[in-house]
């Protein structure tokens, strides 16, 4: 079970106020002491970190259903009826800013402390954590503090805390990572206060080599995003991850399916992901769009003869008639009005699953995937996606050479190992209220897996090379379907997804309020160096 405190969600400015005064929405409450961190143990204070990694219910609202599905083309938005997208940005904010001094308040006492191997492994996991959470955070905003984050309630003079520019803390981030892969020690003993710290571990329990895995994997990531700004430290990172075979989630390993991945697994660490429902059954205005269909079925046939990935009965659902039928990606003023009630709760309940409202004329969501909040998990990063950059890196000869066959390998087996992935999240899924299975209300026809896929996506069926590369990015975006902040950053970065009418052109999120009013000079400093604050602006990677 997961026990941790909240900070108050507010700004980084006002880390002064009360730090414990309640627990964060679904995770069990631990008292403390409100007037100082010395009454939470190491433990507790990094449990409460991991706990930030959830994702947040107007984060969820207001700017990955109403801005990032939309902008990446992962769905389609039958009407934009929440224009308040501040809501969404200020808990981003506050939520980041608001760990922060937790994470600060670490560090400081793992610098007292001797050093020893599992000192060392925690110093290590805290600065993995870190990363995660500030690249989610730059990646959205472009430049942010970070340098002099965190420690108002340390020193009163970073209250107002300057912005760093994205690059550098790309650049500390990814050496961070390095320094965390290369130090962990995978055999440390379990002495104090290593022993006591890794109980609260709730990503691996402790197991070291999935947190040198992570590093590696985010490296990767970050390192392949930021490679057309900075294609020499990228190509240097990703070189050394390959060919020292530094360790990284494995998708596929050839034909034995490994399935690695970092996610918060509710059920597993003790919450409810009731945010994921609740984003859902409020906003209701997302459904299947025409440009992720067509990466699913050959034809429009409405009864879904055409379709070839199993991931199209994960993602989605038949409308109220049973039909399968997208919703334009850019509609105009003749395309019907959408309704319905498909993301109700009614629907957990027997006999009730299959109404979805007389007025559910297009294919929402499945139910289960926005409804089962124990079993369906919160993404962080999969094997599947690590077989795509490495798909890329070989294809383009970012860090390695170009070898077509290696690109290839990694491609089949990122496509094995997100359609196998995927359909395994589904056989365990569960609804909670009437415990209604997956398996039991949505059979995916026998015929449809990964070879299904391939059959439709193997690079063999391309007819240049650069449609090469574009089945590796399809394939990325389709895995990435419960990561639209990571299909969005695809997006931004290669210009090259599948898209139906204009390019992108929304490329960040715009600064919250709170902070323009409070951290004004720096707030508007930062705006300067990059050039504005709309969503038009692009942030420092994006080509």
């Amino acid at each position: 079970m997961i026990m941790t405190t909240k900070i108050p969600a507010l700004l980084s400015t006002l880390f002064l106020i009360v730090f414990f005064s309640s627990c964060k929405k679904d995770f069990t409450e631990i008292n403390t002491d409100p007037s100082s961190f010395t009454s939470a143990s190491d433990g507790s204070l990094f449990n409460a970190v991991i706990s930030s990694l959830q994702l947040g219910w107007n984060e969820q609202f207001y700017i990955n259903n109403e801005i990032l599905y939309k902008q990446s083309q992962l769905a389609a938005l039958t009407k934009e009826g929440w224009g308040n997208f501040t809501l969404g940005t200020e808990e981003i904010w506050s939520n980041y800013y608001g760990s922060l001094p937790e994470i600060r308040e670490l560090e400081k006492r793992f610098s007292a402390y001797s050093e020893s191997p599992g000192v060392l492994n925690m110093k290590a996991m805290l600065k993995i954590t870190m990363a995660m959470k500030t690249f989610h955070v730059t990646d959205l905003f472009g430049d942010i503090p970070f340098s002099q984050a965190g420690y108002g309630f340390q020193n009163l003079e970073y209250l107002r805390p300057k912005f760093d520019k994205q690059r550098d803390i790309y650049l500390s981030l990814l050496e961070n990572l390095k320094w965390a892969d290369e130090t962990i020690d995978e055999s440390a003993p379990l002495v104090e206060p290593y022993k006591s710290f890794v109980v609260f571990d709730k990503l691996f329990n402790g197991d070291m080599k999935k947190w040198r895995k992570l590093a590696n994997s985010l490296r990767l990531r970050h390192a392949m995003r930021m490679s057309e700004k900075e294609p020499v430290i990228a190509g240097q990172i990703i070189k050394e991850i390959i060919e020292e075979n530094r360790p990284v989630f494995v998708g596929y390993d050839f034909a034995a399916s490994k399935l690695e991945s970092a996610c918060l697994w509710p059920a597993a660490v003790g919450f409810k992901n009731e945010s994921l429902s609740w984003s859902f059954r409020e906003h209701k205005n997302l459904r299947m769009g025409t440009n992720i269909w067509h990466r699913l079925s050959e034809n429009e046939n409405p009864d879904g003869t055409g379709i070839f990935d199993p991931r199209a009965y994960i993602f989605f659902e038949t409308n109220n008639a049973s039909q399968w039928k997208p919703y334009p990606q850019n509609p105009d003023a003749s395309t019907p009005s959408e309704g319905g009630i498909p993301y109700d709760s009614h629907r957990d309940q027997t006999g009730s699953f299959n109404i979805k409202g007389e007025t559910c004329k297009y294919s929402p969501f499945n139910y289960f995937i926005i409804d089962d909040e124990n079993y369906m998990p919160i993404i962080i990063i999969t094997g599947a996606e690590v077989h795509f950059i490495k798909a890329e890196a070989w294809f383009r000869g970012i860090g390695v050479g170009v070898d077509k066959e290696m690109a290839d390998n990694e491609y089949m087996n990122g496509i094995n190992a997100s359609v196998e992935w995927w359909m395994s999240v589904a056989k365990n899924s569960k609804l909670p209220l009437s415990g209604m299975t997956f398996p039991e209300m949505i059979p995916i026809p026998e015929d449809l897996n990964a070879s299904s896929v391939l059959v439709h996506y193997g690079s063999w069926m391309a007819k240049t090379e650069e449609e090469k590369l574009e089945f590796i990015y399809t394939q990325w975006m389709v895995d990435a379907f419960r990561q639209p902040w990571e299909a969005y950053a695809l997006v931004r970065r290669t210009g090259k997804t599948p898209r139906e009418g204009l390019p992108i052109a929304h490329f960040r999120l715009p600064y919250p309020p709170s902070e323009v009013e409070y951290n004004a000079a720096n707030t508007a400093e930062a705006i300067a160096r990059q050039g504005g604050d709309a969503p038009g602006n692009k942030i420092w990677w994006t080509p």
